[in-house]
């Protein structure tokens, strides 16, 4: 009996190791980061651990890459004479997912404008307050002005950029699964007319959720 008890304490010490151990490998299933490296530095068209079914950095990287080489190469870009100037409106975001749209256009632009090598032009519209009071200031005098500050020099636009989000989520005991459509426009403004149109689509599933902000 002495023996048998013996044993049976060795089975229950050595069942408990195995499932202590069983759950932190499942809990190392997370964030591996090198030993004595408390973050990991990564690409941002790199795909980490930490990740969701939603719009995340490689795919923001991924979309505006194609958006930026579609739009250099639009044949009413190519073909304009003089530099197209160029307003970006705010991207429309449709989807389920809390999104900074801001990251949008401002790599778009940043992209054409190191691209582009003086092929386009982007006009400063979210700057309009400060650059009508700047001009004010030298229409009264107040600050130096290197031109007439009595001729109004804010240029007009040639073409806006323009985009969109959709998604559509699906949901069951098995995970979420959600697919994003991103498009983008240059519309003539002149003329309304839709002379480029780009998209880029993408599909992900995964068993739990994540939370954007």
């Amino acid at each position: 009996m002495h023996i048998r008890s013996r044993y049976y304490r060795n089975y229950v010490l050595y069942a408990s190791v195995a499932a202590a151990a069983s759950l932190a490998g499942c809990a190392s299933q997370g964030v591996q980061n090198p030993a004595g490296a408390p973050v990991t530095e990564m690409r941002p068209d790199e795909r980490g651990k930490v990740a969701g079914t939603g719009i995340e950095s490689q795919d923001l990287v991924a979309v505006t890459d194609k958006m930026a080489r579609g739009i250099l190469a639009a044949r009413p870009i190519v073909n304009t004479s003089g530099v197209p100037r160029i307003v970006i409106d705010p991207v429309v975001n449709d989807t389920r997912f809390t999104l900074n749209k801001d990251l949008f256009t401002d790599r778009i632009r940043a992209l054409l404008n190191e691209r582009a090598n003086g092929k386009v032009v982007f006009l400063a519209r979210d700057r309009m307050a400060a650059l009508e009071r700047e001009q004010r200031l030298k229409q009264d005098g107040l600050v130096t002005a290197t031109t007439n500050p009595n001729v109004t020099q804010f240029k007009g636009a040639d073409f806006f950029l323009t985009g969109k989000l959709g998604g559509q989520t699906t949901r069951t005991t098995q995970g979420t699964s959600d697919y994003v459509l991103y498009t983008f426009q240059l519309i003539n403004a002149a003329t309304s007319e839709i002379v480029w149109e780009g998209f880029s689509e993408m599909k992900k599933q995964g068993l739990e959720d994540a939370a954007y902000r």
